[in-house]
């Protein structure tokens, strides 16, 4: 899954991929907003993103997507 985190006075959101199903990132989010705390994720490579849940501007779940590279016929 490919997420990505606005952070309020930030010029560039956080990107990272994760294993996480969507609804478990949705699950992390939903609770670390409720007790105000921090939001803190593992990307794929075990990296982690902590970022202080008032400053979170917003939080996009999608699906990772692959990139053509060359000449594709569609």
């Amino acid at each position: 899954m490919e997420v990505k985190i606005g952070v309020q006075y930030a010029p560039r959101e956080l990107v990272m991929e994760s294993a996480q199903s969507p609804a478990e990132i949705e699950r992390v989010v939903t609770e670390a907003i409720a007790g105000q705390g921090t939001l803190s994720l593992t990307d794929e490579k075990g990296r982690r993103i902590i970022v202080p849940v008032d400053k979170v501007a917003y939080v996009e779940i999608a699906e990772a997507s692959t990139r053509a590279v060359g000449f594709v016929a569609r």
